[in-house]
């Protein structure tokens, strides 16, 4: 049991969530609203905001806190293939996609997860269902 927490603990040491969102836009702004709780929560953790229309360094395990739209409640993506240009279940941030699906087509995009969050749902539960994810 112990290993497992060590193991669990030095892995979120090292690792980075990027944030995607924009403040201006209502409903695609709870990922940021709740980043400051976030942070407090795991501060072993390194959140960056990133603009999915620029270029960043893509870590071999990339892992993304975002708006999805189509989700009633927030899921995990572990792949894009659940993702299309239709409003069905897409990324709030067309952009966002175009440039994930670019960068996995140019074998740069090895493993990714989605923590995808609903446009509607509130920051309180946002919060406590994307810390149980992370506690993973």
């Amino acid at each position: 049991m112990f290993w497992d927490n060590s193991v669990a603990l030095l892995l979120q040491i090292f690792m980075t969530i990027y944030v995607f969102g924009n403040p201006e836009i209502e409903n695609d702004s709870l990922p940021l609203k709740i980043l400051p709780e976030l942070q407090k929560k795991f501060p072993e953790i390194k959140f960056e905001i990133k603009d999915p229309n620029e270029e960043w360094e893509i870590p071999e395990e990339l892992t993304i806190i975002d708006t999805v739209l189509g989700i009633e409640e927030i899921k995990v993506f572990e792949d894009l293939k659940n993702f299309s240009k239709a409003p069905t279940v897409s990324l709030h941030d067309f952009d966002a996609y175009s440039n994930l699906r670019y960068l996995e087509k140019l074998g740069r995009l090895k493993k990714i997860k989605i923590i995808g969050i609903p446009p509607m749902i509130s920051q309180e539960k946002a919060i406590e269902e994307i810390t149980a994810i992370i506690k993973l």
